[in-house]
């Protein structure tokens, strides 16, 4: 049995990362500032896990948590593009310096191997579909820069001390348990918690930018395979996971309409800064290194997600 350390542990990925680690009886230790996460996604399993409510800002903190752990999941983040136009000195502190204390702590304390949750937000709006990471990156928002220069230092890392790092680039997250209450939220949950509450969303933009939409399954999935697989085929690596589809934000609207018989049309609003028009994975480079396969698809993850936003949010 290996120990585990989670950072973000209360937020969206990472509280699924937590639960899936305990059902397989692993030992966790869960990182969480709790500025964007919350408790309650970690309720079930509080019991079962070492919970250390610290910031990644703080080195020593971040450094003492490593101790004794054998693979760390970094999923801590000040999340969100907008937020990182609108603020960006915490997100670059946090994500930026907050990575390196987490590569310095792990490194010291002899962590076996770091898997880092990356961004799509790195492809920018670049031409050519879909997105290989051959590419060469080039992001636009302050949050996009940010798990970029993760990406660089965790590659570093693995170049300069021989540390084991894996980076996933992640395509638009959705699931259960998705905060729907911040204006940072994904379109996902926002979108489900307007329609219950009889609100009308809105979409920015025209509604016809594309997403690989990508069920939180598969993502634990990705982070599992990433962090077990032979270390000549992933270290240093940059991976894309998602489904490899692409779905408009107009068909998404809809197709949450129909699940939830909401009968409004959206709101329409202007583009964003710092948003990236489209996204599709090519996922052939983590399918044939790690393993990887999408588990569940859009369709499926949408049903899912709707009834637990429908159980949860109803009222």
């Amino acid at each position: 049995m290996a120990s585990y350390l989670v950072t973000g542990a209360a937020g969206f990925i990472g509280s699924h990362l937590v639960r899936a680690l305990v059902a397989r009886g692993e030992t966790v230790r869960a990182f969480d500032n709790f500025e964007t996460g919350r408790r309650v996604n970690l309720e079930d399993v509080l019991d079962r896990i070492d919970l250390r409510e610290e910031d990644l800002r703080d080195a020593a903190a971040v450094r003492a948590a490593c101790e004794g752990v054998d693979y760390v999941f970094h999923e801590g983040a000040l999340p969100s593009v907008p937020r990182s136009v609108k603020e960006p000195r915490p997100s670059h502190e946090t994500n930026i310096d907050g990575t390196f204390n987490v590569l310095d702590g792990a490194r010291t304390a002899g962590v076996k191997r770091v898997v880092y949750a990356a961004s799509s937000s790195a492809y920018g709006n670049q031409p050519g579909f879909p997105r290989v990471e051959t590419m060469t990156p080039q992001p636009i928002s302050p949050y996009a820069v940010q798990k970029l220069t993760g990406e660089l230092y965790l590659q570093s890392f693995w170049k300069v001390y021989g540390f084991e790092t894996v980076c996933l680039r992640y395509f638009n997250i959705f699931g259960p348990s998705q905060d729907p209450e911040s204006q940072y939220s994904g379109v996902m949950a926002r979108f489900a918690l307007q329609m219950l509450r009889g609100e009308q969303p809105t979409i920015f933009g025209d509604g016809e930018q594309g997403r690989d939409f990508t069920y939180i399954d598969n993502v634990v999935s990705a982070n599992m395979l990433a962090m077990e697989a032979p270390a000549a085929d992933v270290a240093g690596r940059v991976f894309n996971i998602a489904c490899g589809e692409r779905h408009t934000l107009n068909e998404t609207y809809h197709a949450l309409a129909g699940l939830l018989k909401y009968p409004l049309p959206p709101l329409y609003g202007p583009t964003r800064d710092g948003d990236v028009r489209d996204s599709l994975a090519d996922i052939t480079a983590a399918k044939t290194q790690l393993g990887y396969k999408p588990l569940v698809d859009f369709s499926e993850g949408l049903r899912r997600t709707v009834d637990w936003y429908r159980e949860n949010f109803a009222s």
